[in-house]
């Protein structure tokens, strides 16, 4: 078996909710990064040979296959195939499996890896609802061996979160305190440019935009659940992201063939599934 290294990463900075990367179309945001990987690795275009990105709510701009509406749009060759795929919040992840799997098995040599993704163009989970014009309120409703397994309960990471945290005795107040360090970790990285090298800096906008400098543990305390006597505030989830990433990953042949630098070396692949209702617990 071959080995299959990480020889380039490129991301956009991350944009909040309708901030600097709203007006942005996903194709644009993913052209961005493969772009600047091409140009940052050296490697030719024409060499890869394919190219897998992760979205979720593949719809409006974000459908027809966004990986080689992506490609294309960054000018790269047309002969190269590209692929979309939808592993829900792991759907990135589980494309650098994809190519790391395609280059470990000798099928291919070089590949792309990545996701591209508009939440504040494309609202979260317009997918899931998009089936209401046609009499489909959720993607699961009238199948009867759903309903046999699950019955009606609800399908939603809100649902799931308050789940999670009662059945392991989580605080709000535990999960303010992570939060919080979360939040002023992220603004130390930032400001010690740990970032700077894997952002390619996107119309003026070149630093995340979700880590807070103005919160507080006072303001989360503050803030109204959920849920009428939940645990989970605004606080404590994650945000609406706007943004694109994209990673080259290349045999031993490639490496050589096109003088890339290996990063890193995938050595160990893993997927698991669990309680769909709950479905934040593998």
């Amino acid at each position: 078996m071959s080995e299959a290294y990480i020889v380039g990463a490129v991301r956009t900075p991350v944009g909040r909710r309708n901030g600097g990367l709203a007006g942005a179309h996903p194709a644009d945001l993913g052209a961005h990064v493969l772009k600047e990987l091409m140009r940052r690795t050296g490697a030719a275009p024409s060499a890869v040979e394919d190219v897998i990105f992760g979205c979720v709510d593949t719809i409006g701009p974000q459908a027809g296959d966004v990986a080689r509406t992506c490609w294309l749009a960054a000018g790269l060759p047309e002969e190269v195939p590209g692929v979309t795929i939808d592993r829900q919040c792991g759907s990135s992840q589980q494309a650098l499996h994809f190519a790391a799997q395609a280059v470990l098995s000798g099928t291919n040599d070089l590949v792309v890896a990545g996701g591209v993704q508009n939440m504040s163009m494309v609202p979260i989970s317009a997918a899931m609802l998009a089936g209401r014009p046609l009499g489909h309120e959720t993607p699961f409703g009238g199948s009867k061996g759903w309903a046999e397994r699950y019955g009606t309960r609800e399908v939603s990471q809100f649902a799931g979160a308050e789940q999670i945290a009662a059945r392991w005795q989580i605080t709000r107040e535990e999960m303010e305190r992570y939060a919080y360090t979360s939040h002023r970790r992220a603004l130390h990285a930032i400001e010690a440019g740990h970032f700077r090298r894997e952002i390619a800096p996107y119309e003026g906008v070149a630093v995340d935009e979700g880590p807070r400098a103005d919160t507080s543990p006072e303001k989360m305390a503050g803030l109204k659940p959920l849920a009428e006597g939940g645990r989970l505030t605004a606080a404590l989830a994650s945000q609406i992201s706007d943004g694109a990433a994209a990673l080259l990953v290349a045999s031993p042949r490639a490496v050589r063939e096109h003088g890339l630098t290996p990063r890193a070396r995938v050595h160990h692949l893993s997927a698991r599934g669990a309680d769909p209702i709950m479905m934040l617990s593998a």
